[in-house]
């Protein structure tokens, strides 16, 4: 067979065109349109505030007086009682502040902006996808060992398009709460 009477198996043989007119209606002509990566912005809580009940507080203050007790009977370190004591103050007043609505931004070529701080995306090797109830976050693995992840809430009309542009730049992993996060839900902290 010659190369001048190959023809792909996937063309139609045109039928005998008179003009050059009739040649370019027969022959396709793509256009292939750049779609812009609009960056994507959404507002979300900065992480999930579960409520907590009357019976939540009492059980947490017979556990801090339970550990108390034992420091004062057994131990008989005071320090320990006063660091029990630190605690205690502490993480009520971490559990009573209510979360702020957090500005998000997302952009394939600047990172991710949260509030007003950038965080970009090569720094990261992977992100993942976790859904807590009826809360969707993505978490963004750092590629430096001891670096913290940065996991973002968001809502489910946004995710696609969350998913996009992330999946544009970085592979996304499984991802599962750990035991920590687990035992921090169970706790409702």
């Amino acid at each position: 067979m010659n190369p001048d009477q190959q023809q792909n198996y996937w063309e139609e043989k045109p039928e005998a065109a008179t003009s050059t007119e009739d040649q370019s209606q027969l022959t396709p002509t793509w256009q292939i349109e750049s779609v812009p990566d609009a960056p994507v912005s959404w507002t979300a809580s900065e992480y999930v505030h579960p409520d907590k009940n009357g019976l939540w507080y009492v059980l947490f203050v017979v556990i801090a007086l339970s550990l108390i007790a034992i420091d004062i009977f057994l131990l008989k370190s005071y320090t320990f009682s006063v660091l029990v004591v630190v605690m205690a103050v502490s993480l009520v007043v971490y559990i009573r502040r209510a979360p702020r609505d957090i500005q998000y931004t997302l952009s394939a070529k600047q990172g991710l902006y949260i509030g007003e701080k950038l965080y970009n995306l090569a720094d990261f090797k992977a992100f993942g996808l976790i859904r807590d109830g009826e809360h969707h976050s993505i978490m963004l693995i750092p590629i430096k060992r001891f670096a913290t992840g940065v996991s973002v809430y968001f809502p489910e009309e946004a995710g696609e398009r969350i998913v996009d542009i992330l999946g544009k730049v970085l592979p996304m992993e499984n991802l599962k709460l750990d035991m920590i996060d687990i035992v921090v839900r169970k706790l409702r902290l």
